[in-house]
């Protein structure tokens, strides 16, 4: 199994960032890579649950992934499964993610991303490009 390790430092103070790890509005902001929509969606990470979203590039495909969100700490961190259907809609590999924000020695914040559990390092770099493109967003957003 390989994991997927990320770091951001943003000058959002660990507050307001949590709240666009976790809030709805928030979430779909910066939710998957640059290009992409988000039309179908259940992204609520503020309490324990299911989750899923469709994305949907510029060619119409569709990419779906779901999980549950198995433990909240606010505002310091959220764990989740994550796994994609296949064309079928039948769900893939499971694999887990979690988020962690700090506050940062300028009064900001120190984001981390660990993506744990994916099956191939193949999969890692995919993801590492997916996260990568989405957490451009989300720096936009919080810079």
């Amino acid at each position: 199994m390989s994991t997927l390790k990320m770091e951001r430092t943003f000058s959002a103070d660990p507050a307001t960032v949590f709240s666009f790890l976790t809030q709805p509005q928030n979430i779909l902001k910066w939710w998957g890579p640059e290009g992409m929509t988000v039309p179908e969606h259940n992204l609520d990470f503020s309490k324990p649950g299911k989750w899923m979203s469709v994305m949907v590039n510029a060619e119409g495909g569709r990419y779906k992934v779901t999980g549950e969100v198995i433990k909240v700490d606010p505002p310091r961190s959220v764990e989740l499964t994550w796994g994609w259907h296949d064309e079928n809609d039948a769900r893939g590999h499971e694999s887990h993610v979690r988020l962690e924000v700090e506050p940062s020695a300028n009064g900001g914040a120190v984001f981390r991303l660990i993506h744990s559990d994916l099956p191939d390092d193949e999969s890692a770099a995919n993801h590492n490009e997916g996260w990568t493109s989405a957490l451009r967003k989300l720096e936009r957003l919080l810079s």
